[in-house]
């Protein structure tokens, strides 16, 4: 099948879909698309058992997607970009301090303690694991996805701080941790046994983010310039999508990271441009683009995860300890979250306190994990980290997402009543 009929038939299926929850289920978009579609995805791996056929060519079909190239080599800059033009920069320089605290060293910290955790967890039930995939799973697990948190955001229709400081954490900590698992990644060339060199990985970090982060902010101020010097809203456009696409495209060339890069340029766009060098026309059809943009990936991305399921490979051990991972992550979150927070006082304020567990339980899981386990290389270890990471992912979406809005009312009636 090529390229263009496999399109055809996601988008068929993302549309179906999409129709189907909006008229009858009323889920958040993302919850609504993947749950159908795992739905759809068990369904058919079971009636696979008694020879129905389309399961195999489904199979076959899903096999042909390169999952993490098609997220991580573009799609993934599009939906930061969409996802970075709502950060408003009044309420982001409120958070300046925290925001940065919390999307490296909260995914730094959770890394740590889920691999620990998940070492502990592989020994318990007799898996052996090498340390190094166990540092791997914490890269690929820790980061929270921004584009299931920013759908969940609006949903949940989350006060302007919380919103910011939830939003701002997922879209830039993706970027540290797809730097993490290349780290670990490098090491894993060499052999599961091998050491991380972690001076090197330090200062690889600090380059990767940084030089991302530069590298965004230079093409925001470009990308600025030239918009302020046109009154075409269908000529601004464009310059967005070349600075989506070209930029994202230049920081993979040079080495630094992509997703930070995109993050900087929309906050910047998204604050100045917007504000200072558009008509009205040229914001709402901005707006309208984007969001446009940001639906229609939402969509096959999510249709495309719960499609994944297909090609799990079933194992009682795997799935058990897949299971055990769920509060193991969790607790991760919290304490990556509670001790740091404590000690840095970013949750001094009473009204404030309430924060930790909305950010643990909103800290939500998706496409960017799912992507990351599938680039590892083929193996009994790839099996059992694609088990373990589907499931985390599979409830970080069906029940985080689905109970945030009822948790959020919960906190807020709580804190209002004190």
């Amino acid at each position: 099948m090529n390229l263009f009929n496999v399109l055809a038939l996601l988008l068929t299926a993302a549309a179906l879909a999409s129709f189907f929850n909006d008229r009858y289920l009323r889920l958040p978009t993302t919850v609504g698309l993947m749950l159908m579609s795992v739905v759809s995805s068990l369904l058919l791996v079971a009636a696979g058992h008694f020879g129905f056929p389309l399961k195999v060519f489904l199979e076959r079909v899903v096999t042909q997607i390169d999952f993490s190239q098609t997220l991580l080599g573009g799609t993934l800059s599009f939906l930061l970009f969409a996802g970075a033009l709502q950060i408003e920069w009044d309420e982001l320089r409120d958070q300046r301090w925290r925001i940065p605290f919390l999307a490296v060293g909260t995914t730094l910290l959770s890394t740590l303690l889920v691999a620990g955790l998940a070492w502990l967890i592989f020994r318990a039930l007799g898996l052996t694991l090498p340390l190094l995939y166990c540092f791997l799973f914490g890269a690929i697990i820790s980061p929270t996805d921004p584009i299931a948190v920013v759908d969940m955001l609006k949903r949940a229709r989350a006060p302007l701080s919380l919103s910011t400081k939830m939003a701002g954490e997922s879209l830039f900590n993706d970027g540290i941790g797809v730097v993490l698992f290349l780290l670990f990644s490098e090491s894993l060339v060499a052999g599961p046994a091998m050491k991380l060199d972690w001076p090197r990985a330090s200062i690889l970090l600090m380059r990767e983010a940084g030089g991302g982060i530069a590298l965004g902010l230079v093409l925001g101020w470009v990308t600025y310039f030239l918009i302020k010097r046109v009154e075409n809203y269908r000529v601004e456009v464009l310059l967005t999508l070349a600075l989506v696409s070209g930029g994202y495209a230049l920081a993979q060339n040079v080495h630094v990271s992509g997703p930070l890069a995109i993050v900087a340029a929309g906050i910047l766009i998204g604050n100045l441009a917007r504000n200072f060098a558009m008509s009205k026309q040229s914001r709402d059809n901005l707006d309208l683009f984007w969001e446009l943009i940001d639906e229609i990936l939402n969509a096959l991305l999510f249709v495309m995860i719960g499609l994944e399921v297909l090609i799990l490979r079933y194992h009682p051990g795997h799935f058990l300890a897949a299971l055990l991972f769920i509060p193991a992550v969790l607790l991760a979150r919290l304490i990556s979250l509670a001790v740091p927070g404590y000690f840095f006082r970013l949750f001094r304020r009473e009204t404030e306190r309430g924060a930790l567990v909305l950010l643990t339980w909103g800290g939500l899981r998706g496409g960017i994990s799912v992507a990351l386990v599938l680039a590892l290389p083929a193996g009994a270890e790839r099996d059992l980290l694609m088990t373990a990471t589907y499931t985390v992912v599979a409830f970080s979406i069906l029940v985080q997402g689905t109970t945030m809005p009822w948790l959020l009312r919960r906190v807020l009636s709580v804190r209002g009543s004190s």
